[in-house]
């Protein structure tokens, strides 16, 4: 590992730090995903739970817009719903990163499990009552994503503590692979079930699949915050610590900048209805829009089932300078194709290259931070993937409008490709980083 910037991986106490080796994978296999993670059973029971709320929240995430929609008609009110849960996450999710690097990380997820499991059931009362409240369903999505906002940086930044370093970009793999896959099964089973069971039994299903989660954590081991020191506090002092922490770290901060890069001007959601009602509507327009959304969480389903071919690569920076750039000239390409069928698989191949790059990002982010600052980094690192998709479909938006929807998406992605570069040259920081 370069230690110039990074540290050591530290196994938590009682878990065996390096599991027997494995026998070498031959032929096809070596392609195929690379499951060692799941020998380690702590990380088998946090990786399970996964499995089963990667559709459940789904659900949820269907039904809440789906709800809103039907009491308001107004897709702005869909909007402001969006908004509405932006706000609590990104403050929770600072604040979480802090709180996750000073208490006990097992103790945080038991309680902020919990608490999104009893938000979902009072989704599911206040719909099975008829309430048909907007101002409660957006103070109730709200509340949701502050759970998940103290949530998300403790779990991210237990997964170092589960598995041996130079598993990390499998893990990641298989953890990016299950959310991928719930964000294509999830709302392909919503729409079948809406119309047969409705609306408050899909949140019903989302909090009964959240109970799985709170028992595997329960049976997680303890993650108190290693060494001796001090008992510190989690306040505006230690986020700020944080922040000072990325910026004298260069690989750190180049691996957030990366991902900012690749989703502000490269994520081209937000002009999907427009291309399927005009580029793409000889296909169909219903058709169309519904293949555009799924391409690029498919081909990132399809990249983690072949992980097995990168998860095991030591030079994390190139890695993700490489995927960085494939993703921009896939959006490029996207954006070139006037054939439906052709432009989604330019979407899939953008969906590999997006799970490459979440799987080293991560990867980097686990083991060139101490265990110390690694809930902050995931608190930051969990506000970059939320916010950038959101700025991207202001900033494709305006420009689709000014400039085109075809030409905004492949301006869009040959900006990722100059960007990321120039930075790759300008810092080699993150290019030389390798464990």
């Amino acid at each position: 590992m370069d230690t110039s910037e990074s540290s050591s991986t530290e196994p938590a106490p009682g878990l065996p730090a390096d599991p027997a080796p494995a026998t070498p994978r031959r032929g096809w296999r070596r392609w195929a995903m690379d499951t060692r993670p799941l020998r380690i059973p702590a990380y088998r029971r946090l990786w399970s739970s996964t499995v089963v709320t990667a559709v459940g929240s789904q659900l949820t995430a269907v039904a809440v817009p789906k709800q809103i929609y039907d009491i308001t008609h107004s897709s702005a009110w869909v909007g402001y719903a969006s908004l509405a849960g932006l706000v609590p996450m990104v403050v929770f999710a600072l604040w979480g990163g802090a709180v996750a690097d000073t208490v006990d990380r097992r103790g945080l997820l038991l309680v902020t499990n919990t608490g999104i499991a009893l938000t979902s059931v009072l989704f599911w009362a206040q719909a099975a009552t008829g309430l048909d409240s907007v101002v409660v369903l957006m103070v109730l999505l709200a509340l949701q994503q502050a759970f998940f906002g103290l949530n998300s940086p403790a779990r991210s930044a237990s997964i170092a503590r589960l598995v041996p370093a130079d598993e990390l970009p499998a893990a990641n793999a298989l953890g990016s692979t299950v959310m991928q896959t719930g964000l294509v099964a999830g709302p392909l089973l919503a729409g079948v079930l809406i119309p047969v069971i409705g609306l408050p039994e899909l949140y019903l299903i989302d909090a009964l699949a959240l109970c799985v989660t709170v028992w595997a954590v329960f049976r997680l081991p303890a993650l108190p915050p290693l060494g001796e020191g001090p008992a510190r506090r989690a306040g505006v002092r230690e986020i700020a610590a944080g922040f000072r922490y990325i910026a004298g770290r260069k690989v750190l901060l180049l691996s957030f900048l990366a991902d900012i890069v690749a989703m502000v001007f490269g994520m081209p959601r937000a002009l999907f209805p427009q291309l399927a009602a005009q580029t793409y509507a000889p296909w169909g327009e219903g058709l169309a829009l519904g293949v555009l959304f799924a391409g690029i969480p498919v081909g990132a389903v399809l990249g983690g089932l072949f992980s097995g071919v990168f998860s095991r690569a030591r030079r994390h920076g190139w890695m993700v300078v490489w995927a960085v750039v494939g993703w921009g000239a896939a959006i490029a390409g996207f954006g070139l194709s006037g054939n439906l069928w052709v432009a989604v698989a330019f979407l899939a191949a953008a969906g590999v290259a997006d799970m490459i790059s979440m799987v080293f990002r991560g990867a980097i982010l686990l083991s060139a931070a101490t265990d110390e600052m690694r809930g902050r980094m995931q608190g930051v690192f969990t506000v970059v993937v939320a916010g950038g998709p959101r700025l991207a479909d202001v900033l494709h938006g305006t420009a689709g409008a000014v400039f085109g929807p075809r030409a905004a998406v492949a301006g869009g992605g040959a900006l990722v490709v100059v960007l990321m570069l120039a930075l790759a040259a300008a810092i080699p920081a993150l290019r030389r980083y390798r464990i």
